[in-house]
């Protein structure tokens, strides 16, 4: 990109944030005070949301004092692009920060809404966690640690703090039976979890070991409305309930098998409560104890705490206030995103109305649940793959574990809240599959929505900077022309030869959907043999590589595992990553490369970032082709 563009393109990014108004009275008394108390990795796994299992008092009353929303959503099923969005108001997917642990600057002209906040004489806080994919700036928070904290602030000044509970966490649930009944000694009789009483959908196995899974989750979630029990007596305490509009939520789905990392109502839907004292009733949708059924998503989060302050939103986010002085029209629907997910490559999008939601699978030649080291830790997990390996799963217990992914699934949630019947298939939702998927391909085009590139070549384009900096250039980033390809992957054999001249186009973009579209056809691109021969020798290794799946299965192997087995001895770790989660979808037919993967894993070893990725990709894939479980 040339110098003066991107001084043009920071410019407009910087414009773009900087357009703000404060609009309440000038002293600060007449501003609310602000307190997000959030959770992690939680579904709406509280009695006042109707479960009848969750032990949550603390919770339950704060919901009787607020306002309950029942149609809130993360817009992703995982902490930093959750995060990202959260603390910018622009989907992660616009601004390059879509991946788990793909860290990228920050253009310099963008600003967090704390910044906006502080800029309007809030003392801002936040206790502990950022996550957002990039390095915050100082400018964003006053204090930004586990000690951070309202009464740091001077006094006479409005705050806006946060504290965030990691006590749900995926990784503080994973304990076994031992250990549950050492917690469960530690609390009253009436908060202990029974795993034999434990409530499970549909799609898990009932046993010992997965009660046990689901009741230390619950139980997690009886310590953490404790910890909120604390922070709302603090407040009340220091004299500042009277003052001070409360939300609770949390950052997306539990991280039990089908809620983090799906983007079904288990892993998006969240549970907000917002609590307004008396004193800011006016700025609240109903009164206190009802519930609002308003769509609401965390991209209109930002807009909406600013609007709260007296502040307008800039022009550059992309959310809708749903309170305060700049309330804007309910939105028609939510959208949500997933991207990698640490060593999981994967590109979904879904999009939900209030009733029905669709979701499109762009790789859909791979498993429901993809291995992935840090989950396979879980011991339901862990469970559910042994039963199996087994043979003993069936029906409904048998989803998670299948083979491939439906390319389009169109969910009727008034009726199938657990989203088990996928009516994507059935001619009389012909239309509204349609419907919804064109709605969600135009969010895409408008939203300049980054993950139609590989991740290596969005940051290629980047050259440095923030992706969101050039991805308005429809000369760096002919969106249109990519999505007409990756919109076709999964669709039929008649786009066959759509596919094999993508392979021929001048956009590295445009020929990796090529590629892929073609992988996902398996046997049937044979006649897109010697298209798919030349690709191998493509100058971007991501187009390499989905090529050499292809060849996989079309009888051109030695050469196509060749060639990812050079990828793991390429300088560049996510290419390494790319090239060994290829050979794990091959299995079999990555034997020859055993060699180079023993070697990657050693290197690995001594690697930081993606590297530990690669080293448990490659162990795993080495310790199955060696016969080991």
């Amino acid at each position: 990109m040339k110098r003066r563009q991107l001084l043009r393109m920071i410019g407009a990014v910087a414009a773009g944030f900087g357009i703000c108004s404060l609009t309440l009275g000038s002293t600060d008394v007449d501003r609310p005070n602000i307190l997000w108390i959030t959770a992690e990795d939680m579904s709406l796994t509280l009695g006042c949301y109707g479960d009848v299992y969750a032990h949550t008092p603390n919770i339950d009353q704060f919901a009787r004092e607020g306002v309950r929303y029942t149609q809130a959503f993360a817009v992703a099923p995982v902490c930093t692009p959750a995060r990202s969005t959260l603390i910018t108001g622009i989907f992660a997917s616009s601004l390059g920060t879509q991946h788990l642990r793909g860290t990228v600057p920050l253009s310099s002209g963008m600003k967090g809404y704390p910044q906006i906040m502080r800029e309007a004489g809030y003392y801002c806080t936040n206790n502990v966690k950022e996550d957002y994919n990039f390095v915050t700036p100082g400018s964003f928070w006053d204090g930004s640690s586990a000690d951070a904290h309202w009464r740091q602030g001077p006094r006479g000044k409005p705050f806006f703090s946060v504290f965030n509970f990691m006590t749900t966490h995926q990784s503080r649930t994973r304990y076994e039976a031992d250990e549950l009944e050492k917690r469960n000694r530690a609390l009253p009789s009436e908060a202990r979890h029974d795993p034999k009483r434990v409530p499970l959908p549909p799609y898990y196995p009932d046993t010992p070991k997965v009660r046990t899974n689901v009741a230390a989750f619950y139980t997690q979630v009886t310590l953490m409305d404790r910890q909120v029990g604390e922070i709302l007596s603090q407040l009340q305490a220091d004299g500042f309930a009277d003052n001070t509009i409360v939300f609770f939520y949390s950052d997306h789905g539990s991280g039990l098998p089908r809620g983090k990392r799906w983007l079904h109502e288990s892993g998006l839907k969240v549970p907000l409560i917002i609590r307004f004292p008396p004193k800011y009733e006016y700025l609240a949708p109903s009164a206190a104890g009802t519930t609002t059924d308003r769509l609401t998503s965390f991209v209109d989060f930002p807009p909406t705490v600013l609007s709260l302050a007296g502040v307008k939103a800039p022009d550059a986010m992309q959310g809708n206030p749903f309170l305060g002085s700049f309330t804007s029209e309910e939105r028609q629907f939510v959208i949500g995103i997933r991207d990698r997910i640490d060593e999981v490559l994967e590109l979904s999008r879904s999009i939900h109305d209030g009733r029905f939601q669709y979701i499109r699978n762009f790789m859909p030649h791979r498993p429901r649940m993809q291995y992935s080291f840090f989950s396979e830790r879980t011991p339901i997990r862990q469970e559910i793959r042994r039963l199996s390996r087994e043979g003993k799963l069936t029906g409904d217990q048998a989803w998670l574990m299948a083979p491939n992914t439906p390319v389009d699934e169109l969910y009727d949630l008034a009726n199938d809240p657990q989203e088990m019947n996928n009516l994507a298939g059935r001619p009389e939702r012909t239309k509204r599959v349609e419907r919804m998927k064109r709605t969600l391909f135009d969010w895409m085009l408008e939203t300049r929505d980054l993950s139609l590139l590989h991740e290596n070549d969005m940051l290629e384009r980047a050259n440095g900077s923030m992706p969101y900096e050039f991805a308005r250039d429809e000369r760096i980033y002919p969106i249109e022309r990519i999505l007409a390809v990756a919109s076709k992957v999964g669709e039929g054999n008649h786009y066959l030869s759509d596919f094999s001249r993508a392979l021929g186009d001048a956009d590295p973009g445009v020929r990796y959907w090529g590629a892929t579209g073609l992988a996902v056809l398996g046997e049937e691109s044979r006649p897109a043999r010697a298209a798919l021969s030349k690709a191998l020798e493509d100058r971007k290794s991501w187009v390499r590589f989905a090529a050499a799946e292809a060849c996989c299965h079309i009888g051109l192997e030695q050469a196509a595992v060749k060639i990812l087995a050079d990828g793991l001895q390429l300088r560049n770790i996510k290419e390494n990553l790319h090239a060994a989660q290829i050979l794990l979808a091959v299995a079999e037919k990555a034997r020859p490369a055993m060699p180079q993967m023993r070697q990657a894993i050693i290197k690995a070893k001594d690697l930081q970032d993606h590297g530990w990725y690669m080293r448990e990709v490659l162990s795993h894939l080495v310790e199955q082709l060696e016969g080991r479980p």
